[in-house]
């Protein structure tokens, strides 16, 4: 009997894995295409919310681009923040980086975007932060 394996099936899961990924991949690619990219311009700051979910409180926080601003033992600061010149109060995408100073170390650095606050979020037991919308003055 030899050891080759020529009629083994398929890992369980393994055709809905790429299914699913196959999904993903053109899902992605519809939300960065030319055709769906919409135009934007930069704004000077943006108002951030953030919530200490074990106290149970949040505050807002309005920042300048390159502004810190503290929540908890987090430093939340503001990259850049973008909107549509169309309809300022229809969305914001904001670029953070979110820093625990205890560790020094990095939670977040990236985009969030103010209608999908769960599509690139910061991952804390303690604490959340999500933007809210851009300053357009």
């Amino acid at each position: 009997m030899s050891a080759r394996h020529v009629n083994r099936p398929p890992a369980p899961g393994g055709a809905t894995r790429r299914a699913v990924g196959a999904l993903v991949s053109v899902a992605l690619w519809l939300m960065v295409s030319p055709a769906a990219a919409q135009e934007v311009v930069s704004a000077p700051g943006a108002v951030l919310r953030g919530l200490d979910k074990v106290a149970g409180a949040s505050r807002d926080m309005e920042l300048r681009v390159g502004e810190t601003a503290e929540l908890g033992r987090l430093s939340v600061t503001l990259a850049e923040c973008r909107y549509p010149p169309a309809d300022p109060a229809s969305e914001a995408f904001a670029w953070i980086t979110v820093r625990d100073d205890a560790r020094e170390q990095v939670l977040f650095d990236g985009w969030m975007i103010a209608s999908s606050p769960a599509l690139h979020a910061l991952d804390h037991a303690r604490y959340d932060v999500w933007v809210l919308t851009c300053i357009t003055s």
